[in-house]
């Protein structure tokens, strides 16, 4: 969707403008404004290795989460294409699972979420809490490297909603509705909030396809099966303030997706029949309350089914046209359903024994039941049917000195994990079982120097349990195994953290600096045709993550920087990996930067209104796609430096009742080559308008 350039700001103050003038014909009221420490603020300042990302901004734009968090430091966010892709998190060195996703602390996909936290709707979010390493015992986690924690609505009082509406290029439109209501005499609170996304992503990228002789030559094509579509909504009811519970509050959810597949982890082959889709529904009931003032107890139990489907009909070899140019007699279709069940508790008990001691106790049991078919075989009747089961518990005790400057917080942590397969061959079935009990312990100081300097200390030797597909594989090309160990490290951290106010503008500054070290990495082995995941092998990351902001008075210019290096070796010294010692591990880049700057202008147009300006960059700096020491350094394949640019107006003004935002956003402004997967190309120059409003 494309806006002339002379018309945009018009297009955008405008239509908000007329509502603002109608808004403010009234003498403007005195505002008389109470401050005190938020909530991120006080997560910031805790002894916790924690860095918390405000969505208020990228509410407004058309960023989605998986931008936002890329411009945080330390981590990296890959995607093989638009949105709905497939994408790879990376936290200083912790990838995919190894790094936990949780939205109000209930794992990801136990809320419908399992598409990814890049595509998780941003404007259903208040902040996003990114913890390095160490990860809080009331989450239940068994992370290696790292945790993120989505927070929604946490508002409660008075009657509210909002909703936004974004279109732009390839086919994207993305809709987000929400509202809460409370009536305060009897307590009762409900909410419900709703999303729709669609894109075609059928943008331009460039590919090596044979001409009429059979030689390969470049070739400018459009993705046409990279559709993607997505929709849920949750709603939520139950009371909150009452004299037996500060909130009893029952949640139901659904979402449903698809997505077209276009090829697999190179561009040599376009698929054009090949899709998932995946369902999900489920609900749970929470229940938080204090008793005597001095203990506190945090329940959320729950239930959630998923039916995944993957379908590949196999009839046809497509070219980038689009045309089926060669049928296919001897193919294997598949249509793999996956039906899982999943069971869940997560509890917190927190005593305050005195004004500088509390102890916390946690338990996270979780079950989950596994079924799947392969309804296009020669007897579809023939499946299997697992169950993994597991439980983290923690206990943790908090302190705090000299007035608040010294807090300390020391945790023990249990891991206990029972897998139990059934594969059933006809009416035989041959089961294995296992079982596995860990264990982990951890601390973080936080000391303040000054009231503007902060000093933070952690470390954690923390466990990541397997996977269901690692473990049990896929029922197609990936083979089970039960004897897949679990992941092991040493996480530590050590930083400084500045934040003061000075007649020039306000300052902020960070560095910090990481180890891990991993033992029995979990690894997809493939040979010929099949895949199985095994411990391969320990690999150790070290690394130094830098960031800096400064806010002149009143705000009209900010501008921010981060930048990470990453040293992620292989340590293996025997085994399949053990003449790589030392090299980088292959496919993960190692050196990131964010920069940006915001220029703001309030009565721009009409009385409490914003026009702002934004222009965001990161540089990815080049990496191999494999081993380093194998070949010649001038042959290798690398995925290439990046550089992107991105530039976005936003007009918001706020009347009496309601605030309406527009704006216009250019996403890889310059137009660069964009890849981040095995030369899998990332779309290009991408418009989009967006529409938010606030009552």
């Amino acid at each position: 969707m494309k806006h002339p350039s002379g018309v945009v700001a018009a297009l955008l103050v405008a239509p908000t403008a007329i509502y603002a003038r109608a808004s403010s014909a009234e003498e403007r009221p005195v505002e008389i404004v109470v401050r005190g420490e938020s909530k991120i603020e006080r997560l910031n300042d805790s002894a916790l290795a924690v860095q918390v990302l405000d969505t208020s901004e990228a509410k407004k734009q058309s960023a989605d989460l998986g931008e936002l968090l890329s411009r945080a430091s330390g981590i990296s966010v890959r995607r093989e294409g638009g949105l709905g892709a497939s994408m790879r998190l990376s936290l200083n060195g912790a990838t995919d699972d190894q790094v936990r996703v949780f939205l109000d602390g209930v794992p990801l996909e136990f809320v419908g979420y399992s598409f990814g936290v890049a595509n998780v709707p941003v404007n259903l979010l208040d902040r996003v809490e990114v913890y390095r390493g160490v990860v809080p015992i009331r989450f239940g986690a068994d992370a290696l490297g790292g945790a993120i924690n989505l927070v929604g609505d946490e508002g409660i009082d008075g009657t509210h909603a909002a909703g936004s509406y974004q279109a732009g290029s390839f086919g994207t439109q993305r809709l987000t509705l929400s509202v809460r209501t409370h009536d305060e005499p009897t307590g009762f609170f409900t909410r419900a909030s709703a999303f729709h996304d669609r894109a075609d992503n059928d943008y331009a990228i460039d590919v090596d396809w044979p001409n009429e002789l059979g030689r390969p030559e470049p070739l400018r094509v459009r993705r046409f099966h990279d559709a993607y579509r997505a929709a849920g909504a949750n709603v939520e009811a139950g009371f909150v303030k009452r004299p037996w519970a500060r909130r009893l509050i029952a949640r139901a959810f659904f979402t449903d997706r698809e997505k077209e597949l276009q090829n697999g982890l190179v561009l040599t082959l376009p698929y054009g029949d090949v899709e998932s889709r995946q369902t999900r529904a489920g609900g749970s009931l929470r229940y938080f309350d204090v008793f005597s003032r001095a203990v506190a107890l945090d329940v959320v139990a729950g239930h959630a089914l998923s039916l995944t489907r993957f379908v590949n009909p196999d009839r046809c070899r497509y070219d980038w046209a689009g045309q089926c140019i060669r049928e296919v007699t001897d193919g294997d279709p598949t249509d793999y359903l996956t039906t899982e069940r999943t069971f869940f508790v997560r509890a917190n008990l927190e005593w305050m024994i005195a004004p500088e001691h509390s102890l916390r106790l946690s338990a996270a049991p979780t079950t989950t039941l596994v079924a799947g078919d392969e309804r296009a075989g020669p007897d579809p009747n023939d499946g299997d049917d697992r169950r993994l089961s597991t439980v983290v518990g923690g206990v943790e005790h908090r302190l705090t000195l000299f007035d608040d400057r010294l807090e300390n917080l020391v945790f023990a942590k249990g891991y206990v994990q029972a897998v139990r397969a059934n594969k059933y061959v006809g009416d035989i079935a041959v089961s294995r079982d296992r079982m596995r009990l860990l264990s982990g312990v951890g601390d973080s100081l936080r000391y303040r120097f000054t009231p503007w300097l902060l000093g933070k200390a952690s470390y954690e030797w923390a466990t990541r349990l397997p996977s269901l597909d690692e473990v049990f594989g896929d029922g197609l090309l990936t083979l089970a195994n039960l004897e897949l160990r679990p992941e092991r490290s040493h996480n530590a951290n050590l930083g400084l953290s500045a934040a003061f106010e000075h007649p020039a503008g306000t300052f902020r500054g960070e560095l910090n600096g990481f180890l891990r070290d991993f033992r029995e990495l979990i690894l997809l082995v493939r040979s010929q045709d099949l895949s199985i995941y095994q411990n391969v092998f320990g690999a150790r990351a070290l690394g130094i993550e830098a960031g800096a902001s400064w806010a002149s008075p009143g705000e009209l210019l900010t501008l921010t920087a981060n930048a990470t290096e990453l040293e992620f070796r292989n340590s293996e010294s025997e085994g399949t990996f053990g003449a790589f010692e030392g090299d980088r591990i292959p496919n993960r880049p190692y050196f990131m930067m964010n920069a940006s700057a915001r220029l703001l202008l309030r009565d721009a147009v009409v009385t409490r209104d914003e026009l702002s300006l934004t222009w965001a960059a990161r540089y990815v700096h080049e990496f191999f796609r494999s081993w380093e020491s194998i070949g010649q350094r001038d042959l290798k394949e690398v995925v290439p430096a990046q550089t992107l640019h991105d530039l976005v107006l936003v007009y918001e003004v706020r009347g009496k009742a309601v605030v309406i935002s527009n704006s216009a956003e250019i996403q890889n402004l310059m137009d660069a080559k964009a890849y981040d997967f095995f030369g899998v190309q990332k779309p290009g120059r991408a418009y989009f308008h967006k529409v938010s409003m606030r009552f």
